[in-house]
């Protein structure tokens, strides 16, 4: 039995795990592992720590499909509509720009729930806080260290973590990777930003007409989200959650700085646009060093593959574009070169 690898937890990677095990017929043991505490990368939904179903999307917030991916992938955005998964948005959202002919998507159960979707149907074994640290070739296998624990071994490696995090590992892959190759991974480039979500009692209102809405005027704040407003889940036992996005230049300014410094100036600014704000019961600050991909791998459309036997190859958002339908192309392009070798 092929046993196969597919680091991070995010769109790309739960996809990968899907779709592999939807379109082969042997069996495989499909591992997914991420060192965060919980799935869904930079479309993560974090709960609040009195009450689980007091919910906010702290990376992506809703999903544009463009007319030319809604025919392209109509199969997936089908599939998660009928699953529930995916609502159109009809929430307000000032200051969006709306292109003719695209669709907005949120997902009530939060963004991850996309993610979880994925994880599920292809049955993998997902294990979190597994923190991959070097990837070494032992008897044309693939010997996987992580921070703690004894060394895996695995047949078939996809790597979705952010491209930089790619060159960081140790071992055998560093002189796997090709010069031209190197070249091609180090000038993929990152945004960075800060979300913070708030989350409230029950029974509390946050009284503006809005569900979301973009500040142009602001040096911290880019985007502010009513969560549950936007998601439309309202609920008069469960509290409402605020979401807050800063700036791309805030969030490089003070990459280094620490959780409280960074939610205290993100409070003192967050007063000038909601002013009178009650107090939140509790807070989660999240940074996302990468955020949206700025400049993908040039040359390399959905995936590059280090490796052929025992075959490696990375995938996700660096090797197309941030956004959902990015993800699936590079998914899609991962499965493609993946298949002769399962």
């Amino acid at each position: 039995m092929a046993r196969v690898l597919i680091v991070g937890a995010g769109v790309t990677g739960s996809l990968c795990a899907a779709l592999l095990r939807r379109q082969t017929s042997r069996p495989l043991y499909l591992a997914v592992w991420d060192k965060a505490e919980d799935s869904g990368g930079r479309m993560t939904t974090a709960s609040s720590p009195h009450n689980p179903q007091c919910t906010a999307d702290l990376g992506a917030q809703y999903i544009t499909c463009t007319p030319h991916y809604a025919k392209k992938h109509q199969r997936f955005y089908d599939e998660l509509l009928a699953h529930g998964i995916l609502r159109p948005l009809t929430s307000p959202i000032e200051g969006m720009v709306v292109k003719e002919g695209d669709c907005n998507f949120v997902a009530p159960q939060g963004i991850s729930s996309i993610i979880k979707h994925y994880l599920k149907e292809s049955g993998a074994e997902v294990y979190f806080r597994h923190h991959v640290t070097q990837i070494n070739l032992r008897n044309d296998k693939w010997e996987v260290s992580k921070q703690t624990g004894p060394p895996e071994q695995f047949d078939l490696i996809v790597l979705t973590m952010p491209v930089p995090q790619i060159l960081q590992l140790q071992g055998d892959i560093t002189n796997l990777i090709s010069e031209c190759q190197r070249q091609q991974l180090e000038a993929v480039s990152y945004s960075s930003r800060y979300a913070l979500g708030l989350f409230y009692e029950a029974g509390t209102k946050i009284d503006v007409p809005w569900a979301g809405q973009y500040i142009t005027s602001n040096p911290c704040i880019r985007f502010v989200s009513i969560d549950n407003k936007k998601r439309n889940i309202e609920s008069s036992e469960i509290g409402p959650s605020l979401v807050i996005h800063t700036t791309v230049p805030f969030g490089v300014t003070h990459l280094e700085h620490s959780f409280e410094d960074v939610q205290e100036l993100i409070f003192q600014q967050l007063e000038n646009i909601l002013p009178g704000l009650p107090q939140p019961i509790a807070t989660k600050c999240q940074k996302w060093r990468y955020s949206q991909v700025t400049n993908a791998a040039a040359n390399c459309p959905g995936q590059m593959t280090l490796h052929h036997k025992p075959f490696l190859a990375c995938g996700g958002d660096g090797f197309t574009q941030s956004n959902f339908d990015g993800c699936i192309t590079s998914a899609l392009c991962v499965l493609e070169a993946l298949k002769n070798y399962i």
